[in-house]
């Protein structure tokens, strides 16, 4: 049997720190990131489903969400300000991640390659699956600005000012409901988000 880097190369993804230019309190990497973001995509998926009429497959999205930073391990992360500098980089950067990502599937062994395909070639996606991924990535950006902020880091101030305006132009219904239901309890402490549920 011929042997493949595939699984290798996903291993790295614990090795590349998202926020590299700016002060941590905690240090995230991507593949924490993309495991909060499986879980969040498939609640954004499993709500819409259950509360507001939709007909996605949850498990599916949770696994698109769990690949969709997956070139990172052959380009890095890029930081945001960089990447979006302006259009001309933005768009140099979407080709550089389509190379990485059809790079990386071409790492999976032949029998196996249609299976992982879909996962990380984002061209394999719905709009819809990729409405949800985004929506689902935006939310725990946030949701990392709101952990640094209670920690008294200010130097996520800007960038949870900047993912509110992205949050609301990818706004939906079910994205309200996590908004109004699950984010609140970020702002709290280990003691207070306990009381009701004692060991």
């Amino acid at each position: 049997m011929k042997q493949s880097h595939f699984f290798a190369h996903l291993s790295r993804m614990k090795l590349i720190n998202r926020w590299p230019l700016m002060r941590n309190v905690r240090t995230e990497n991507v593949s924490e990131h993309s495991l909060q973001v499986a879980m969040v995509a498939h609640a954004l998926a499993a709500i819409k489903n259950r509360k507001f009429g939709g007909q996605l497959n949850a498990e599916r999205i949770s696994l698109l969400a769990m690949y969709h930073d997956a070139s990172e391990v052959l380009t890095g992360d890029l930081p945001t300000p960089v990447k979006y500098f302006n259009s001309q980089i933005a768009q140099e950067y979407k080709a550089i991640e389509k190379i990485a990502q059809q790079k990386l599937v071409d790492m999976a062994p032949d029998e196996l390659r249609d299976i992982f395909a879909p996962l990380i070639d984002e061209n394999a996606w719905s709009e819809e699956e990729q409405a949800i991924v985004k929506q689902a990535d935006a939310l725990c950006a946030y949701l990392k600005c709101l952990e640094e902020l209670s920690a008294g880091n200010n130097e996520f101030g800007l960038a949870k000012t900047r993912l509110e305006k992205t949050l609301e132009l990818r706004r939906s219904q079910e994205m309200d409901y996590f908004m109004a239901v699950f984010v609140p309890s970020f702002h709290l402490s280990l003691d207070e988000i306990s009381q009701d549920s004692p060991l």
